[in-house]
């Protein structure tokens, strides 16, 4: 609605239309005494969303204005549905006062609440990240910026190709990605939840620059490692200002920008991130994940940090075997049992932190502030005893505060209100003028009983009474036959039908500190709290350097623990590529199994590149493989690794190609998916990567499926990436012949009463057999069917060539086993020409049979 239509309004809907107008795509929430009120078609989105009721009120051009109103001190919930939609709000208070306005009270946007943006417990996933992304540039290169407004964690990165951003972006998973206006339509990243297209001017590379450095109080970006960037800086840029529109605050709590670069990590593109299931299940829930089994951390902040461990692994080994020698030294006379409790008694600082930069902190927000600074001198006197160089760092860092402790034992009462609002935050003792304003309200009782015996007694006169009502205020009452014994210092105030009313100054001046002393206390009350916060946005960058140090400790805390009781070692990080697991394990299936686990050992190095593994269906193929990606990306976050004994040198890459799953609403079927995720590895390992590679070529006829799989089983092997290659083609089982960095092992199982029994072990050769039948009876496939399969089965292997393919020079590909699959089946025809005796035939019947063969084809 444009300026000019606003005339046809009450002030109040002009007023409500004038901020509308700035927020045209948002969902207003407009502050009418106690309630937030929603209008037109607002009104009608909230109600279908919300599930509340739509009402009216008043009419705009002839028609009832479409209204729906959410009560002010319950609306987080009703905030928390919408910004799990994905939805914005905008908050609009009343800002005047309603006593003194004339017209309506003013009212302006306090806050836009936005899925990205969010800083509120309550709207929060207490263990994961909240994340805010933009993205600037094309495909040659991407700049990429991410905030975590609830930690101030401000990261940027440039990134080459779709592949990278979209993998980066998979495992970021931003609730909001701020894109320019100006990219094309139906771009990859549009896909994603949550993108919000921005104006292309809020990317300019100098703006960004001069409010960076000014928010950060530098003179250039050089401290931070980002004096190279350049598109990165843009999207930064954009993300500050989104922060500061929508907070309508200062940040202070963002302090500094730090440069992600891709290469110091283990890359894991998105196909594998899913397979893997390091914090997400296939199925979109949190059980039975690595996060899941490796997390007992005692705060959230340190299952946030873990799970950003777990989605970037690091390949800088002095970090990783720091991380390592902490682990040691918590182990070594169980000292990690001494700091958890401790650490539980700290809390969740990092986000509290977050929020009191944002001035939106609650009173329960600082109680909780107040009872982990009290825990602070006992846990660093635990950690004196600490010898590894990295918890000494830790302990440094992990620094006690007497001031602002003592400061918040004295403000803030033991168990504070959830708001600010109605006051009783503030402890007694703390600031005399709130002391005496909440002792005036709260003893004007005792006040007047104490006053109406003294004036009884001054005047002689027993029915004397001192009352109060709204509309006149305190007075003392005289029955009519005593009034004219008032004492001469009594004002008449008021008469009634048999008494009259009294004023005395010493009551009036009480009656003016009284009425107000109640506002007055609450005003005091508001304002000795934002000190409060002031005084603790000063000390907040070396309380944020705390908060992070006491995350780490409790992940390294938490990694101790769970290497004592999970039976966990120390990986051994070597310089000769290899890849030596000792009785390996895979961490979840493990905790899952009601049987005991079934431990396998790995032998890859630089003479074996390739194993080539045969075995049933059910026989443990993935679960070997995927033991061992999430062996080496354990030892890759420093943690131990369920194994007996691991050797290994650094990877850059884990790609595993694993399971089959259609994407129909992207028009690929299970093939199109498995054939990209497969160009996807053939481009991008190397000689440092592992690869999981399971049942390629399985969508497709035999001869193509067989053809694919053999020839990216070679190009891997000439790449010479570890690579762990499940199949069930036996064809492949000849590749070690032609290439000898490949060797083939097997899942062994035998079968007892005609029924298969899975050994799970790993040895080495080729599998004899594949008992697929044996896997269809256990499904419970009908036995005639089962019986019928046996027959195809015993036809087809004595009509096809003979199993073992002959040896064939490299790289030529392999023969193919039978002309067509079901070539040996014998048909109607062939058996009818089985019963024909051509001597016996004349040229006449020869002929007719011809044609009548001829006809039934």
């Amino acid at each position: 609605m444009s300026q000019s239509d606003l005339s046809g309004h009450t002030p109040m809907m002009q007023q409500y239309w004038r901020l509308k107008n700035q927020h045209p795509d948002q969902l207003m929430f407009y502050r009418m005494g106690d309630f937030y009120e929603i209008f037109y078609e607002d009104a009608k989105k909230a109600a279908k969303l919300l599930d509340i009721t739509l009402t009216s009120r008043g009419q705009s051009a002839g028609t009832a204005i479409p209204m729906a109103g959410i009560p002010f001190h319950s609306v987080e919930g009703y905030l928390a549905k919408l910004v799990k939609l994905g939805e914005s709000v905008v908050i609009c208070e009343q800002i005047g006062d309603p006593a003194t306005s004339k017209g309506p009270v003013e009212r302006q946007v306090v806050r836009i609440i936005t899925p990205g943006t969010i800083s509120d417990e309550a709207l929060l996933d207490e263990r994961r990240d909240n994340l805010l992304a933009a993205v600037l540039g094309d495909e040659r290169l991407f700049g990429l910026a991410v905030l975590d407004i609830t930690s101030g964690r401000f990261t940027v990165q440039e990134i080459k190709g779709w592949e990278n951003l979209l993998a980066e972006l998979e495992r970021l998973n931003p609730a909001e990605l701020l894109i320019p206006d100006d990219w094309p339509q139906g771009l990859p990243a549009e896909k994603r939840r949550g993108v919000r297209r921005r104006a292309p001017w809020d990317f300019d590379r100098d703006s960004a620059k001069k409010s960076l450095c000014q928010q950060f109080g530098v003179q250039d970006l050089k401290g931070f490692g980002c004096e190279t960037l350049t598109l990165a800086i843009g999207s930064a840029g954009c993300l500050l200002g989104y922060a500061k529109e929508t907070q309508r605050t200062a940040l202070p709590h963002l302090r500094s920008l730090r440069h992600e670069c891709i290469d110091d990590t283990v890359i894991l593109d998105a196909a594998s991130r899913r397979n893997l299931e390091l914090d997400v299940n296939l199925s979109g829930g949190r059980s039975n994940t690595l996060q899941s089994v490796i997390d007992r951390c005692q705060t959230a902040m340190g299952s946030r940090l873990l799970s950003r461990w777990l989605n970037r692994p690091l390949r800088d080994r002095a970090v990783l075997e720091a991380r390592q020698d902490a682990i040691d030294c918590l182990l070594d006379r169980y000292r990690y049992e001494g700091l958890q409790p401790q650490l539980k008694e700290i809390g969740d600082v990092e986000r509290i932190l977050a929020r009191i930069g944002l001035r939106n902190a609650r009173p329960r927000d600082l109680a909780r502030l107040r009872d982990a600074l009290a825990a602070l001198p006992q846990l660093q006197g635990a950690m004196t005893e600490l010898d590894a160089p990295h918890l000494q760092t830790l302990a440094e860092n992990i620094r006690t505060y007497p001031e602002l402790a003592d400061l918040l034992a004295r403000a803030i009462i033991e168990a504070p209100p959830a708001v600010i609002r109605d006051g009783g935050v503030i402890k007694t003792g703390y600031d005399a003028e709130l002391d005496e304003l909440q002792a005036l309200s709260e003893n004007a009782g005792q006040y007047l009983m104490d006053l109406e015996a003294r004036e009884k007694a001054r005047t002689g006169l027993p029915n004397l009474k001192v009352g109060y009502n709204r509309i006149h205020g305190y007075y003392i009452e005289l029955p009519r036959v005593q009034a004219e014994q008032a004492p001469a210092d009594y004002i008449r105030r008021q008469t009634l039908k048999g008494a009259e009313r009294f004023i005395t100054p010493e009551l009036k001046a009480f009656e003016d500190k009284a009425l107000s002393a109640k506002s007055r206390a609450l005003a005091r009350e508001k304002m000795l709290y934002d000190e409060l916060l002031e005084l603790l946005i000063e000390q907040l960058a070396p309380l944020q350097d705390t908060a992070a140090a006491l995350a780490e400790l409790d992940v390294l805390s938490n990694f101790a623990e769970r290497a004592l009781n999970l039976d966990l070692n120390r990986p051994r990080f070597v310089d000769e590529p290899c890849m030596r697991i000792n009785q390996g394990r895979h961490p979840v299936v493990e905790q899952v199994l009601e049987t005991p686990f079934v431990a396998n050992d790995l032998d890859l190095d630089d003479a074996t590149r390739m194993l080539i593994i045969t075995g049933p269906n059910m026989g443990g193929k993935s679960t070997y493989m995927r033991q061992t990606a999430l062996i080496v990306l354990l030892a890759h976050i420093g943690c131990f690794v369920p194994a007996a004994a691991c050797e290994l040198s650094l990877v850059d890459r884990i790609f595993t190609r694993i399971g089959s799953s259609d994407d129909l609403a992207g028009g690929r079927s299970t093939f199109m998916v498995e054939m990209s995720e497969t160009a996807n590895i053939l481009h991008n390992a190397s000689a440092r990567s592992l690869v999981l590679m399971d049942e390629v070529g399985r969508g497709t006829s035999t001869f193509d499926g067989l053809s694919l799989a053999w020839a990216a089983a070679e190009h891997l092997a000439r790449l010479r990436a570890f690579t762990l290659f499940a199949t069930h083609y036996f064809e492949l089982t000849v590749l070690p012949e032609s290439e000898p960095v490949v060797a083939n092992v097997h899942l062994n199982a035998t079968e007892h009463n005609e029924r298969i029994v899975f050994l799970h072990h790993v040895l080495p050769g080729p599998a004899s057999q594949s008992y697929g039948l044996a896997v269809a009876q256990l499904a419970g496939v009908p036995g005639d069917v089962i019986q019928r399969a046996r027959e195809h089965l015993a036809r087809l292997e004595t009509t096809s060539l003979p199993h073992e393919t002959p040896r064939q020079s490299p790289g030529q590909p392999p023969a193919p086993l039978q002309s067509d699959l079901f070539a040996s089946l014998p048909h109607p025809i062939l058996e009818d020409l089985a019963k024909v005796r051509p001597d016996d035939l004349t040229p006449r019947q020869a002929l007719e049979l011809l044609y009548t063969l001829k006809s039934r084809l």
